[in-house]
């Protein structure tokens, strides 16, 4: 999606009151994954051919949230935001047009601010495109077997077989 790297980090979580986090994959954090001359759209066609689906562009909700069936892909495709992961207890990130977040199932996320023009195309690895949409008052009854059975996906959303979501989750 570059020409260069992108800088990969992780970040763990243990189980917070706002949400569960996954039990042992990291967020997975792809800064400047994601050329300034490329679209949103651009950006949908590139996930759906790396097999990743359910693509929609539009921004981060303003309260803690997570899924507990599926893997989720937020891309900055414009602006930039501050965004809280782990729930209460966990970190906040900003986010810059170009940059990308893997989400494993569970962890929780939310909105603090962002800019105007801030946008984000998000999808799901192949059979976790509709994912649910758990808040930190919802029942957590099963959840974290939800969470544990969700499989890994096969490609990277951006830079599809071999790309460094797979590295950083094992595979």
């Amino acid at each position: 999606m570059t020409e260069d790297s992108p800088t990969v980090s992780t970040l763990s979580f243990g189980p917070d009151r706002a949400a569960p986090n996954h039990p042992h994959l990291p967020v997975v954090i792809l800064a400047g994954a994601v050329a300034d001359d490329i679209s949103g759209p651009e950006v949908q066609a590139t996930v759906r051919r790396n097999g990743w689906g359910g693509a929609w562009l539009y921004g981060v909700f303003p309260y803690h949230h997570y899924h507990s069936n599926a893997h989720e892909a937020l891309i900055c495709v414009g602006g930039e935001a501050e965004l809280q992961l782990g729930g209460d207890g966990g970190e906040t990130v900003t986010v810059r047009r170009g940059d990308a977040l893997v989400l494993p199932a569970g962890t929780g996320h939310k909105c603090l601010s962002a800019s105007a023009d801030f946008l984000v195309c998000g999808c799901y690895p192949p059979g976790q495109e509709t994912p649910d949409l758990k808040r930190e008052t919802d029942s957590r009854e099963g959840v974290d077997d939800r969470i544990a059975a969700v499989p890994l996906p096969d490609t990277d959303p951006l830079f599809g077989a071999g790309g460094p979501l797979l590295e950083a989750w094992g595979r």
